[in-house]
């Protein structure tokens, strides 16, 4: 594998729900020693509240102060759910800064022309933001999955501290997805490769369509991934890190070599 000061550099970002270590600590482990994979909180996180003008934009400029504070200029960007949102927006915003993109059932709504089945699933998300918090979170994995899916009941024991500030997070990330424009154009521009792992189980109007939008109408060179037997909430950074982790590193092995190729091609 071609590496860049040795190792390959990859920035991981979670969903809304777990924070980044839980989520990728399995994964990391299986990538190995050859890795320097760093999971990143969501500024969305950072206090108990939403910081005041949230948006994805915040989660970007977050992203890019993590990578030069590692003195990193290029780097994979691996993004599940909201951090999936957050990957494919610095993608379109920062492209010189990724070596590739790793999309793990990315959310996304927006104003694009979707099928009428998407659309009509987002209105059930949005009827989300007037739930309890209580209400929220159940309802919210519901719609993640196929319908007869059945999800595990949480944990027993109280819920972890951290717990208190997804809903308001939740809802933060569904009203950015309203009106956050995604520059379609600067996408469809991206180059590096683009790997896209989705659940069997998942959603097929959510997470399907945005995977099959993303590899018909802008990335030229993605590759979709599917694992049969997952879901959003069991996703197989955390059941299959073994398998995810091989995926991964050839991804990045084919975007190292191109990009190294390109150095070598580029006049002198």
């Amino acid at each position: 594998m071609v590496r860049f000061m040795g190792r390959t550099r990859v920035i991981l970002l979670p969903g809304a729900i777990l924070p980044a270590q839980p989520a990728y600590g399995a994964l990391i482990e299986a990538l190995g020693p050859d890795v320097q994979a760093v999971a990143k909180d969501l500024e969305l996180y950072a206090d108990n509240e939403p910081p005041v003008g949230w948006s994805l934009d915040t989660e970007i400029d977050g992203v890019l102060r993590e990578a030069d504070a590692l003195g990193w200029q290029t780097f994979h960007l691996v993004g599940y759910s909201g951090g999936g949102a957050v990957a494919l927006a610095l993608a379109a915003k920062h492209p010189d800064r990724l070596l590739s993109l790793a999309l793990l059932e990315p959310a996304w709504a927006g104003s694009w022309d979707w099928s009428p089945a998407h659309a009509e699933l987002w209105k059930e998300y949005g009827r989300l933001e007037v739930l309890p918090p209580e209400q929220l979170l159940p309802a919210f994995t519901s719609l993640g999955v196929k319908p007869g899916v059945v999800l595990p009941p949480p944990p027993p024991g109280p819920p972890p501290s951290w717990m208190a500030t997804r809903p308001e997070g939740i809802k933060a990330f569904l009203r950015n997805f309203r009106n956050y424009d995604l520059d379609r154009a600067r996408l469809a521009a991206f180059r590096p490769p683009v790997f896209f792992a989705l659940g069997g189980l998942s959603n097929p109007d959510g997470y399907g369509e945005i995977g099959s939008r993303l590899a018909r109408v802008f990335f030229p060179d993605f590759h979709l991934e599917v694992f049969p037997k997952r879901h959003h909430f069991d996703p197989p950074h955390r059941i299959e890190p073994q398998r995810l982790a091989e995926l991964l590193r050839r991804h990045w092995e084919r975007a190292e070599a191109s990009q190294a190729a390109g150095l070598a091609e580029a006049p002198k």
